[in-house]
């Protein structure tokens, strides 16, 4: 007799990643099992649910209909199985997230060890990546991303902005001097950053008068990685715009200087986002509420510092 709540797993994870050897290997079986699995499943309902051909799956109506109903019936199983087994702070397993760079190394990981006195047998697996991570093909229960999300099967809580600087290292400005408006930028190159979507140069942008501006800075060299991007900066090879975290101790330092503080690069926004439709686990939920913590507690110091900024700028320029 055929496992019915098997086959209802192994039907969804084909459909969600688009391919029977994947589903097999994501749930530790072989291809030619979940193959068999899936045709059983179609001869006990007596209709096709997958339409297979040498490029790619798709769904009958009849596919469509049961995956939904499937997925719902298997979050509501998972959900009543994670509240008996994960109850109260007793939460414990495995749980994969992805997050930019500046996020992890200045907010995630300095507060990593609150997290875990507070859920001690969680296992955290976190990548560090500015591109678009598939959650569904590759694993990750949940990703912390910057600006709007590109994919639609994906929904997200948000969890705040990010401030970006637009800096330079003192060596460059000693080089070719420092831009006092946007028109200056003409003369000057920069370290430009590529588009995780599409490759190409990212413009930096500007809020002017609440309207945001984008301006096109040449430059000879643009990288993928933020740490890479930094490093550039520091080096002397152009103008950057960093998030404000990364930056903020070569700022202090001296390494870097603010340049066109008075025209803020555009804010941002910071979510977290998971697959629509999906159950998610107590685990994920445990993670999500602490990074909404803690990010509520990094928005409050950085108006804190903000306000510094503004009244010591002030005493300068008096």
């Amino acid at each position: 007799m055929i496992d019915r709540i098997q086959a209802m797993r192994v039907f969804i994870r084909i459909v969600d990643t688009n391919s029977f050897t994947r589903a097999a290997q994501s749930l530790d079986l072989p291809r030619a099992t979940a193959t068999t699995i899936v045709q059983n499943l179609e001869a006990m309902l007596g209709t096709p649910l997958l339409v297979r051909t040498t490029r790619r799956l798709s769904l009958t109506p009849e596919g469509a209909a049961y995956y939904e109903r499937c997925s719902q019936i298997l979050a509501d199983i998972d959900e009543m199985e994670a509240s008996l087994r994960e109850a109260g702070d007793q939460l414990s397993g495995r749980l994969r997230v992805e997050m930019p760079g500046a996020v992890a190394t200045s907010i995630v990981l300095p507060a990593l060890d609150d997290f875990h006195v507070r859920y001690p047998n969680v296992d955290l697996a976190i990548g560090i990546s500015h591109r678009n991570v598939d959650l569904v093909g590759e694993g990750v229960d949940c990703s912390i991303r910057l600006g709007a999300l590109p994919d639609s099967n994906l929904v997200a809580r948000r969890l705040g902005t990010l401030e970006h600087v637009t800096c330079a290292s003192r060596e460059y400005i000693e080089r070719h001097g420092m831009p006092t408006t946007l028109d200056d930028l003409a003369q000057h190159v920069a370290v430009n950053c590529m588009s995780p979507s599409n490759g190409r140069a990212v413009d930096f942008d500007f809020e002017v008068n609440g309207v945001a501006t984008n301006v096109k800075v040449p430059g000879f060299v643009r990288v993928s990685d933020e740490q890479a991007y930094l490093t550039c900066g520091l080096r002397g090879h152009g103008l950057i715009q960093p998030a404000r975290i990364a930056a903020q101790p070569y700022l202090e330092s001296g390494a870097l200087c603010e340049v066109l503080p008075q025209w803020k690069p555009v804010p941002m926004q910071v979510s977290v986002a998971f697959v629509k439709n999906r159950l998610v686990s107590p685990r994920v939920r445990a993670f999500v509420d602490w990074l909404a913590e803690l990010f509520d507690q990094r928005g409050q110091v950085d108006e804190d510092m903000s306000r510094v900024r503004q009244i010591l700028r002030g005493l300068h320029e008096a």
